[in-house]
């Protein structure tokens, strides 16, 4: 993936009081925390456990070997580390899920040279009964696009029908890709676009009961209500994203209340947001845009909307003056 701390100082010193300034978020036993663990560096997918309770599946996105981290909520401490065998030696792990056949899907499918690798890879692997550290052997999936290469970090697997999706990650927003009903392990799997997204995207999750998708980009989200197979997925509205120093990942909770969204770093914060209408009564996960939010916020939450759009304005300056020195250089 391309970190935002190549960022120009400018920027960062715009970025790095209002992240610091997001407080912990907690909403009846689904809290946030802290992961631990001094090798999660570059903790860039996180998938809730369907098998253990408050545990959390993430990875870094390029490590040195091909390991998952269950991470209990509860301390924010690494239980069991799971080496997969049989995949070869993963290049760019950017996403993970938790299907409802009970396996781990695992998605390395960054692709830092922005889309020239021609193929990319899926790992599937039974999710561990018991967590200590472990050796499981996992399916390894061929993935080419019905398109062309492209970088991705976005991994979904649709806990009804058990077929995968992929969203790409491009600054201009990207597309959603669908994969074939049955994944073969011997052959090509081929993914075929079937929905336009207008965001840059980093994860994005399936609520438990398969009605909606969530996609996070680094400063906001969308909400879709899910359509079927080879349908193009319905906008509902904004995600509430917290902001964070470098937000990679979401996931549902197992009960569907709520989204916990991950970010990179050493000692990186997973921070839980309420989900609209899905039986919570805190904060909204979604926004449906001016005036939906009640009386706009004051104190530390006015504060922190401010601050977003502070960023926001820097960033999309930082953005313009990019695709500005590219025109030029192509001159």
């Amino acid at each position: 993936m391309r970190p935002l701390r190549s960022l120009p100082p400018v920027l960062a010193a715009a970025v790095l009081p209002v992240a610091l300034a997001v407080p912990a978020a907690a909403d009846g036993g689904h809290d946030g925390f802290t992961i631990k663990d001094p090798r999660i560096v570059e903790s860039s997918g996180l998938a809730a456990s369907r098998a253990h309770p408050g545990i959390y599946w993430t990875h870094n996105d390029q490590d040195k070997g091909a390991y998952l981290y269950a991470v209990d909520s509860r301390a924010g401490r690494t239980v069991a580390t799971v080496t997969m065998t049989g995949v070869g030696a993963p290049r760019d792990v950017e996403a993970i899920s938790v299907g409802g056949d009970g396996n781990l899907y695992v998605g390395d499918i960054g692709d830092n040279l922005g889309g020239k690798w021609s193929n990319v890879w899926i790992y599937r692997l039974p999710e561990p009964k018991k967590l200590a550290d472990q050796t499981i052997r996992a399916t390894q999936y061929v993935v080419k696009y019905a398109d062309g290469p492209r970088d991705a970090e976005a991994l979904m697997v649709h806990p009804k029908t058990g077929r995968i999706y992929i969203a790409d990650k491009k600054e201009e927003g990207g597309h959603l890709y669908e994969g074939p009903a049955r994944m073969s392990a011997s052959g090509t799997n081929v993914f075929k676009r079937i929905a336009a997204t207008d965001l840059w995207v980093t994860d994005g999750a399936f609520s438990p009961d398969g009605e909606q998708l969530a996609l996070r980009g680094y400063f906001g989200g969308i909400s879709y209500a899910w359509q079927g197979a080879g349908k193009a997925p319905e906008r509902e509205g904004r995600l509430s994203v917290p902001l964070q120093r470098q937000g990679e990942s979401v996931t549902y909770t197992t009960d569907g209340t709520t989204l916990m969204y991950g970010t990179e770093g050493a000692q990186s914060a997973v921070t839980p947001v309420e989900v609209k209408g899905k039986g919570g009564s805190g904060a909204s996960g979604t926004d449906g845009g001016p005036g939906s939010g009640g009386d706009g916020g004051s104190g530390t939450e006015g504060g922190l909307k401010t601050g977003a759009i502070v960023f926001g304005a820097v960033l999309l300056a930082f953005l313009g003056l990019k695709r500005l020195s590219r025109r030029g250089a192509r001159k």
